[in-house]
């Protein structure tokens, strides 16, 4: 009886644990920091004028990301940094292909 109701006891504050480090996300700093960084490029390489809807859906991205951020919803706020990345690589390969 005691066996079983240690048995069960453990699985339950393993279930607890596993659950609560599976709620204790960081914020997804590396993401953030690539995005500011690929949309500094975008820009610099005259996404503004060859790219404008690309840029400007990398900078929506990432102020919707730091929004969540803000809300410590880290998941979507990695999520919303990965498509400011993306968004902003592709402004920047639409610049550079629209140059000499």
């Amino acid at each position: 009886m005691l066996a079983t109701h240690l048995s069960q006891f453990l699985r339950v504050t393993t279930l607890a644990a596993l659950i609560m480090v599976s709620g204790c996300q960081s914020a997804p700093v590396q993401e953030m920091s690539d995005a500011r960084q690929a949309i500094t490029v975008a820009q610099e390489a005259g996404a503004e004028q060859h790219a404008p809807g690309d840029l400007k859906a990398a900078i929506d991205y990432l102020q919707s990301a730091e929004g969540f951020i803000s809300q410590r919803r880290y998941e979507m706020a990695r999520e919303e940094a990965v498509n400011a990345k993306a968004s902003a690589l592709d402004a920047l390969q639409q610049s550079s292909s629209d140059q000499p």
